[in-house]
C-alpha cells in the first residue's frame, strides 16, 4: 500500500512555516529524518489532522520515518497536557487528540511496546480523567467514552490491560456523572462498561474492586451497571446481562460473595419480579389473541413477548451455571416462590388469586422452565409440586418477597431435610442422607392425614380428557417436557405415570444382576405392585421438601402402585384419541407420548382401552366411507396417504410434533368456513388425521408394524370403465391437447366470457378413483375431438335448470388443495381457491338429460371405486374381546388420597 499524499494545504506550505501550537498552519515538504525538532513537531501536528482511511495501519505507519514516531507520540501527549480549559475553540483539537492517542496506543500494544510504555510514563489515563473533569462539553465526554471502548476492546497485551485498569482512573471514568439526557451518551457508556467486562479475569478484576479484610466492599463496574438492568431499551438490558455474566464467570470467590450479599442480591429478586410482569403481559396478549385469532399484529406481539420471556430464562440459566452456588439457590427460590408457587400452579386449577393467568400460559411457562433450566433441584421441585392438593390447607406460606435468609436450602442427591421439630423450625439445616438419620414417610397415615381433592397432576389429565384445544395441548406438552427432562430421576417419572415400563424393568434387572439387594427386592416386588418401604427415592425427598420448606401439602402415592398412575395416563390418552372435538394435531402429540410410554405395545393397554378405541374407530370409519361419496372423493385416497405419512412420522419422531410455543399460539384450524369445497377439504383432512391416528395406535397395540403406506386396494384391482375405454384413455389422465374419441360425447355451448359463446362436445369420464369433465373441440371429418378444458368430476353436483330444461348447471371445484400440493400454492392466499360455476346449453332437453345422467353414472362409478380401495383400511380386524390383560381394580383407583403432615 502506498502512502497517501498529504492534504493540498499541507503540501503547499513549507515545513517550518507554522504557527506555534496552531494546527491550522501546519505543512510538510518531505520526510527528512534529519529535520530539526520544530520540523518534527510540525509533522506531528500535520499527522494529527491528516485523516486517511486507515491512518494507523501497519502499511501507513511504515511510510513514516521511525525517528518521527516518538515525536508524534510526544507531541500529542504534550499538547493534551497543555489544555487546561476546554471550550468551543479547542474542543476539536481535544477530540482529535483523544482519538489519535487511542489509535497510537492500540498500535503500540499490538506492534511496538515502546509506544505503550511512553504513554504509561506520561500517565495518559490520568490525563484522560483530567480532561473529563475540566470538560463541560458533551462532545468531549462522548469522544472519551468511545475512545476508551475502542481502545479496551482492541488491547491484546495483558500488561496493557493492567495499566488501563490500574490507579483507579478507570473507576473514576465509570462513576463519573455523565449527562444521560444527551442522545447517544448512555449507549456509549454502556458500550464502555461492556468493553471493560470483556477483559475481566481473576487477575484484572482485582484492579477494579476495593477490599477490606479480604472482602470486597466496592465494585463500581457492577454496581453502576445494575442501575440500567431494567432500562426500557432492550439492547441496553442485553448488554447489562452480558456484563453481569462476564463478572460471574470470572470465578473470584470474594467478588462472588459481594454480588450475593444484600443489597446487590436484590437484583435477582427484582429480575424475577420483572420476569413475573413479563409473564402477566404475555398472558394478556394471549387472551387478546384468542379473541381475534386472525390478527397478525397480535401474533407479532406474542412472538416478541415469547422472545423476551425465553431470553430472561436463558439468562437465569446461565447465571445458575456460572458456578456461584448462592446465586443459583437464590434464583431457584425466587423463581419458585414468586412465579411457580404464587402464579403458575394456582392458575393450573384456576384458584382465585390476584395474579391469575390463563391455564395455557401457565403450562407454557412450566414447559419453558423445565426445558431451559438444566437444574435438577428446580426440575424435581416443579415435578413434585404437581402432586400438590390445593384443597388441602397448606401449613405455611413462603416469605412474601420470595427471599429466605441464607441460600443453602437445596437438597442434593445425597441430602434430605430432617423432620424433627427443631429442623422444621430451622429449615436451612440439612442432614446427610444415611440409614441412621433418614426419616421415612408414614405407611399408614392417620385419618387427619387424608383430604379430598384432585392434585395438579390430575387437573392436567382432566384437561386432556375434557379441556379445549389449548388446555389439552398444554397438558400433553408438559408431560412430554417432563419425560424429556434428563435432570429428573426415574422415580419422579414413575410417580407421574410417564416412565416407560421397559426402561424401568431394564434398569432394575441390570441392578439385580450385579447383586444390588435393594434393586433385586424392588424388581421382584414390582410384579405384585408392592413398594419396598426402605427405599427413599428422589420423589420422596422432594415431596418432603415441599411440605417442610414451602408448606405445600402433597399427595404421596404410597398406597397406589406406579402401574395405577400409568393407567391414569393411558386412560387420558385413549380418551383423547376418541375426542373428535379436539384438533387432530393436538391428538398427534398424544400419539407421540403414547408411543414413548409403550414402545412395543406393553401389557398396560387393556381390553377396556382397546374396546373404547374400537368403538370410536368404527364411527370414524363410517364418516370416512361417507366422504367416499363426497365432493372430494377423488382426493380422499391421497389425503389418507398424506395423513398416514405425517402421523407415522410424528409419533415415531424423537421429539414431540409440537413445541411449547404452540401452547399459546393459535392452532391452524380450517381457515375457510361455510360450504366451499376447500373448507370441506380441510375438514376432511382433519377428520382423516384423527382416523389414521386411531388406526395406527390400534395396530401398534396389536403388535403389528406400521407400514409406510396405508393398507388399501391397488387401483389395478378395480373393474375397467367402458366409457373411458371407448374414449381411448387407456388409464391416462386427459390433458388439454389430447385427442379423444367422441363416441359418447354430447354437443353443447358455453360462454366463459360475456358475449363469447363457444361450441364444444361434453364428456364425463371416470377411471378408478379419478374422474373428469371434458369439453372437447370436434375435429373436422373425424370422430375424434381435442381436449380443450378439463374439470374435476367429483363435486360437480349436476342440476338441470328449472326454467330452462336445456341448461345444465355444474359446480367446478379446484383440482387440488394446498396441504396436498404446498409448492403450487406457495405465497398464494387461500381466499382465491373458490368454486366455479358452469352453465352448459344443449340442443334439446333429451341431450341435457343424457349429459346429466352421464355425469351421475360416472360419479357413482368413481365413488364405488374409492369405497372399494378404502375397504381394507376401514374394516380393521380386531379381536372381539380385546387384549387379555389384567386391569387395575376399581377399589385401588378409588382409594382416598393421603396428604402428608
Amino acid at each position: 500500500m502506498r502512502c497517501a499524499p498529504p492534504p493540498p494545504a499541507a503540501a503547499a506550505a513549507p515545513w517550518g512555516a507554522q504557527g506555534e501550537g496552531s494546527p491550522h498552519h501546519v505543512g510538510a515538504a518531505s520526510f527528512d529524518p534529519h529535520a530539526d525538532a520544530a520540523g518534527r513537531s510540525g509533522f506531528a501536528a500535520m499527522w494529527l489532522f491528516w485523516r486517511t482511511r486507515n491512518r494507523f495501519s501497519i502499511e501507513e505507519l511504515r511510510c513514516v520515518p521511525p525517528s518521527l514516531l516518538p515525536s508524534l507520540v510526544r507531541y500529542l501527549t504534550e499538547q493534551l497536557q497543555k489544555v487546561h480549559v476546554i471550550y468551543e475553540a479547542n474542543k476539536d483539537f481535544v477530540v482529535e487528540a483523544l482519538r489519535s492517542i487511542a489509535e497510537l496506543m492500540i498500535y503500540g500494544d499490538q506492534h511496538d511496546a515502546s509506544f505503550f510504555e511512553f504513554f504509561m510514563e506520561q500517565e495518559i489515563m490520568g490525563e484522560f480523567a483530567r480532561i473529563l473533569r475540566i470538560s463541560k462539553l458533551s462532545r468531549v465526554s462522548l469522544q472519551l467514552l468511545q475512545t476508551m471502548s475502542i481502545m479496551i476492546q482492541n488491547l491484546r497485551n495483558e500488561h496493557s490491560v493492567y495499566y488501563i485498569f490500574s490507579n483507579e482512573h478507570i473507576n473514576f471514568l465509570i462513576t463519573y456523572s455523565y449527562d444521560f439526557q444527551i442522545e447517544e451518551m448512555l449507549s456509549y457508556y454502556i458500550s464502555f462498561l461492556r468493553a471493560i467486562s470483556g477483559k475481566l479475569n481473576k487477575n484484572t478484576i482485582s484492579l477494579l474492586v476495593t477490599t477490606k479484610n479480604d472482602e470486597v466492599i466496592s465494585f463500581p463496574l457492577y454496581v453502576e451497571a445494575l442501575k440500567f438492568a431494567f432500562h426500557e431499551d432492550s439492547m441496553i438490558r442485553v448488554a447489562i446481562r452480558t456484563l453481569t455474566l462476564n463478572v460471574y464467570h470470572v470465578g473470584d470467590e470474594s467478588v462472588n460473595r459481594f454480588v450475593s450479599r444484600v443489597p446487590l442480591s436484590d437484583y435477582f429478586s427484582d429480575m424475577v419480579k420483572h420476569f413475573q410482569k413479563q409473564c402477566i403481559d404475555l398472558d394478556k396478549l394471549v387472551v387478546r389473541s384468542s379473541r381475534n385469532a386472525s390478527s397478525s399484529v397480535a401474533m407479532a406481539s406474542i412472538e416478541d413477548a415469547i422472545v423476551q420471556i425465553e431470553d430472561a430464562l436463558y439468562y437465569f440459566s446461565d447465571v445458575m451455571s456460572s458456578g456461584i452456588p448462592d446465586l443459583g439457590d437464590f434464583i431457584t427460590e425466587n423463581i419458585l416462590q414468586l412465579l411457580v408457587f404464587r402464579i403458575v400452579l394456582p392458575s393450573l386449577q384456576r384458584q382465585s388469586t390476584e395474579l391469575l393467568i390463563s391455564v395455557s400460559t401457565s403450562m407454557y411457562l412450566l414447559c419453558c422452565i423445565l426445558h431451559i433450566f438444566k437444574d435438577k433441584d428446580m426440575a424435581s421441585t416443579v415435578a413434585a409440586a404437581l402432586f400438590h392438593q390445593p384443597d388441602c390447607p397448606d401449613r405455611k406460606q413462603g416469605a412474601p418477597n420470595g427471599c429466605i435468609s441464607g441460600h443453602g436450602h437445596g437438597i442434593s442427591d445425597n441430602q434430605v431435610s430432617s423432620t424433627s421439630a427443631a429442623d422444621q423450625t430451622h429449615e436451612d439445616k440439612l442432614t446427610p442422607l444415611s440409614s441412621a438419620n433418614l426419616q421415612y414417610l408414614p405407611d399408614h397415615p392417620s385419618p387427619s392425614d387424608f383430604c379430598q381433592g384432585n392434585t395438579l397432576r390430575e387437573h392436567l389429565l382432566s384437561y386432556i380428557t375434557g379441556g379445549d384445544n389449548f388446555q389439552a395441548l398444554g397438558s400433553l406438552c408438559l408431560f412430554a417436557t417432563l419425560l424429556q427432562t434428563k435432570e429428573l430421576d426415574e422415580s419422579m417419572l414413575d410417580a407421574l405415570g410417564i416412565l416407560p415400563q421397559r426402561k424401568q424393568h431394564k434398569k432394575l434387572l441390570l441392578q439385580a444382576l450385579v447383586g444390588e439387594d435393594i434393586a433385586e427386592r424392588q424388581l421382584f416386588a414390582s410384579s405384585s405392585g408392592l413398594a419396598d418401604d426402605s427405599i427413599c427415592s428422589d420423589f420422596d425427598i422432594y415431596i418432603r421438601k415441599l411440605q417442610n420448606k414451602y408448606g405445600l401439602q402433597c399427595f404421596h402415592p404410597r398406597q397406589m402402585t406406579s402401574k395405577v398412575h400409568r393407567y391414569q395416563v393411558l386412560d387420558a390418552l385413549v380418551a383423547l384419541f376418541c375426542r373428535s372435538n379436539i384438533n387432530a394435531d393436538v391428538r398427534l402429540v398424544g400419539g407421540w407420548l403414547f408411543r414413548q410410554l409403550l414402545p412395543h405395545g406393553e401389557e398396560e393397554f387393556t381390553t377396556f382401552h382397546l374396546k373404547r378405541l374400537k368403538a370410536s374407530h368404527k364411527d370414524c370409519s363410517a364418516k370416512l366411507l361417507e366422504e367416499s361419496g363426497g365432493c372430494w372423493c377423488d382426493l380422499l385416497l391421497p389425503i389418507v396417504r398424506e395423513a398416514w405419512k405425517n402421523c407415522k412420522k410424528a409419533i415415531e419422531a424423537s421429539s414431540p410434533p409440537k413445541g411449547s410455543k404452540s401452547i399459546i399460539s393459535p392452532l391452524d384450524p380450517c381457515s375457510l368456513g361455510g360450504d366451499s369445497s376447500v373448507a370441506i377439504a380441510e375438514r376432511i383432512y382433519e377428520m382423516v388425521k384423527g382416523f389414521v391416528l386411531q388406526h395406527q395406535v390400534i395396530l401398534f397395540c396389536l403388535g403389528e408394524t406400521l407400514t409406510d403406506q396405508p393398507p388399501t386396494y391397488s387401483p389395478v384391482d378395480l373393474p375397467v370403465n367402458k366409457r373411458a375405454n371407448a374414449a381411448g384413455l387407456d388409464g391416462s389422465v386427459p390433458k388439454p391437447g389430447l385427442e379423444v374419441n367422441l363416441v359418447n360425447a354430447v354437443p353443447c355451448r358455453i360462454a366463459f366470457e360475456r358475449g363469447k359463446e363457444r361450441h364444444f362436445c361434453f364428456l364425463a369420464l371416470s377411471n378408478g378413483s379419478s374422474g373428469w369433465i371434458l369439453l372437447l373441440e370436434e375435429l373436422p371429418l373425424k370422430q375424434n375431438g381435442i381436449v380443450r378444458v378439463t374439470a374435476p368430476l367429483a363435486g360437480s353436483d349436476p342440476r338441470t335448470d328449472e326454467k330452462h330444461p336445456k341448461w345444465l348447471h355444474l359446480r367446478i371445484r379446484p383440482s387440488t388443495v394446498p396441504f396436498l400440493d404446498p409448492e403450487k400454492f406457495k405465497g398464494k392466499a387461500k381466499k382465491y381457491l373458490v368454486d366455479g360455476r358452469w352453465t352448459l346449453a344443449f340442443r334439446d332437453e333429451q341431450a341435457c338429460m343424457a349429459a346429466e345422467a352421464m355425469v351421475m353414472e360416472e360419479m357413482k362409478l368413481q365413488q364405488e371405486a374409492v369405497a372399494k380401495q378404502l375397504k381394507p383400511l376401514v374394516e380393521l380386524d380386531m379381536p372381539e374381546d380385546g387384549l387379555q390383560h389384567p386391569q387395575p381394580s376399581q377399589q385401588t383407583l378409588s382409594d382416598d388420597s393421603p396428604c402428608l403432615n
